[in-house]
């Protein structure tokens, strides 16, 4: 896969926008009087019809616990929640339903790698290595396990653009380095990473490589086996699917390697007062019962996703971000933050002399939801000198005229807040 086709041009085939639309029920409320607004996907993507459908036949006709039964009941649970491992797996082509372990999202997946695969294999001297533009959840875990193990934790860092420094990351490929985490889109800036690249230069030095997929999958076609990367995890609420639910992808010779994370029923063989052995794969890493309706509602988005076409959804998005970007660039005293090459669409900026807090809150009364804050990314705001960001995350259920709305209100703010 090309890391540039997440970030492709409009194609002439556009996406009928208003019909999509009606699939989010969500869409047609009004905040304090106004037509909603939302631009915060990837904080939270909005969930459509078809997924809630799902989650609800689920627990209105086969609502029984997966695995564990003989009846009907459970047999149709089981047969929904294993539907669904196959539909993730041929979403990122996996090569098999072994790889896909299903988790409460991306957090959980990536302490997964970093206690399981990870710490029995860092001691004092080894090298982790991230980027400065990690979001929270591919960072923190990264510090825990260097602090349980002697290792050190090494940044690759990023330009003004907003862009990874190239040069730096090729010096910090070191004989030490037993591990590369990094993020495939950031959710902070949007910058796409040229992560196929970077994969190949860390195999040619027998390094394995997790990516953080949160928001590489909403926006774009993704292949785990094209980008050969050896974990790669995402959460189901960026994907328009229900929360507590995501996915670790891993390599199957990986995973039956690994310890199992949690100890409990399911992912277990044999228990005996002294010793147990392990269920195969992947059910060795799904302790107790799983969130059997998220799974579920999982695989019902990237169906649904998956119908509209990924490259469909890429183009549009990739125009929603050339308009805004004009738009808001426009808005004097208004500083984009991110002006990456290859970007998903997510429009982050400041306003000479208006606290994000502040903008967020008068355009909500213009019934526009955006996200402010440092995003759980706050090693990238400190780059930028800034406390927070006003961030802006298109899907494809937004529009042009909503981007103009956007700038419009953001005007407005500014001219009542400064």
């Amino acid at each position: 896969m090309n890391d540039a086709a997440l970030s492709r041009p409009a194609s002439a085939d556009a996406l009928n926008v208003a019909q999509l639309r009606g699939d989010f029920p969500v869409l047609g409320r009004q905040v304090r009087g106004k037509p909603l607004i939302y631009m915060d996907s990837a904080a939270t993507a909005l969930t459509p019809t078809p997924v809630l459908d799902a989650m609800q036949y689920y627990y209105t006709h086969c609502n029984a616990n997966v695995h564990r039964a003989v009846h009907s009941m459970g047999e149709e649970a089981t047969a929904l929640y294993e539907k669904a491992r196959e539909a993730v797996r041929g979403f990122i082509n996996a090569a098999s339903t072994r790889e896909i372990v299903f988790t409460r999202g991306t957090t959980e997946a990536v302490n997964l790698v970093a206690q399981s695969y990870a710490r029995p294999r860092l001691g004092p001297g080894d090298e982790v290595l991230v980027s400065q533009m990690e979001h929270h959840s591919n960072l923190v875990p990264w510090q825990l396990v260097c602090e349980q193990t002697g290792a050190t934790l090494r940044v690759i860092p990023m330009t003004p653009e907003g862009e990874l420094d190239l040069a730096q990351f090729e010096d910090r490929l070191g004989p030490r380095v037993k591990l590369m985490a990094l993020v495939h889109v950031s959710n902070a800036l949007g910058t796409i990473n040229p992560v196929r690249q970077m994969i190949q230069r860390a195999h040619a030095r027998d390094i394995p490589v997790l990516l953080d997929g949160a928001q590489g999958v909403p926006h774009g076609p993704v292949d785990v086996q094209a980008l050969d990367c050896d974990f790669y995890a995402f959460s189901g609420h960026k994907l328009f699917g229900p929360t507590g639910i995501g996915t670790l992808f891993a390599k199957e010779a990986l995973l039956e390697a690994m310890p199992p994370y949690h100890g409990g029923g399911e992912m277990i063989r044999t228990v005996t007062l002294e010793k147990s052995t392990w269920n195969e794969l992947p059910y060795k890493f799904e302790a107790g019962t799983p969130n059997i309706a998220g799974a579920i509602g999982l695989g019902a988005a990237v169906e649904y996703v998956s119908r509209i076409g990924m490259d469909a959804i890429a183009a549009h998005e990739q125009h929603l971000l050339a308009e805004g970007t004009r738009r808001l660039q426009d808005v004097k005293g208004l500083r984009m933050i991110g002006t990456a090459r290859h970007k998903a669409s997510v429009l982050s900026f400041v306003v000479e002399g208006v606290h994000p807090h502040d903008l967020g809150t008068i355009l909500d009364h213009d019934g526009i939801a955006i996200r402010t804050g440092h995003h759980c990314a706050m090693p990238v705001m400190a780059y930028f000198k800034v406390p927070a960001t006003a961030r802006a995350s298109l899907s494809f259920y937004n529009t042009p005229e909503e981007i103009g709305h956007l700038a419009e209100a953001v005007e407005r703010a500014k001219s009542v807040l400064s």
